[in-house]
Parts: structure tokens; C-alpha cells; sequence
């Protein structure tokens, strides 16, 4: 699910996949060919380089690993309420 979930939050984020890797700390010399790769399966980030994609596109780490579509819906939604929740205090 990695690969599909990774472009939707980056799509999301109205982020250029360069400009993603590079946030992420990946060279910007190979940025834009690496996440191309993560988006078409061809390679897996790791769990770090996850966390750090998620924390750029504000979706939990776990969003990329749910299958099911309804669920990562109701994660992204859980997780957008606790950070409005957060804020107000």
C-alpha cells in the first residue's frame, strides 16, 4: 500500500516529488528518480524513511501500511482531529 498511499499524501500536499525527497533529507541528486520509484513499487522505503514522509505530509506512520481504503479514510480523519485538538490547548 506504501506506494499508492505515499503519492495520494503527496498529491495532498501539493508537494513535486523532489521536492518531498529532498524535505526528507534524501540526495537531491537522485530525489525526484527515488520517490518515482517508492510511487511505482519498484523499491520500499524503509520504516524511517516512512516516519519522515509522514511527518512532511502530516498523515500517520501507519497510514501507509493500512489496506484498506475505508480505514486509512477514518485514520486520516482520527489523525486530523487530534492535531485540531492539539492546537486548541
Amino acid at each position: 500500500m506504501i506506494p499508492k498511499r505515499l503519492k495520494e499524501a503527496r498529491h495532498r500536499a501539493k508537494l513535486t516529488q523532489e521536492k518531498l525527497a529532498v524535505m526528507a533529507g534524501i540526495d537531491e541528486s537522485t530525489a525526484r528518480s527515488r520517490i518515482s520509484q517508492y510511487e511505482n513499487g519498484i523499491y520500499r522505503p524503509n520504516f524511517e524513511t516512512c516516519c519522515a514522509f509522514a511527518k512532511i505530509l502530516d498523515v500517520p506512520e501507519c497510514y501507509f501500511y493500512t489496506i484498506d481504503d475505508d480505514f486509512a479514510v477514518a485514520v486520516l480523519q482520527l489523525h486530523s482531529a487530534r492535531n485540531a485538538e492539539r492546537n486548541i490547548d
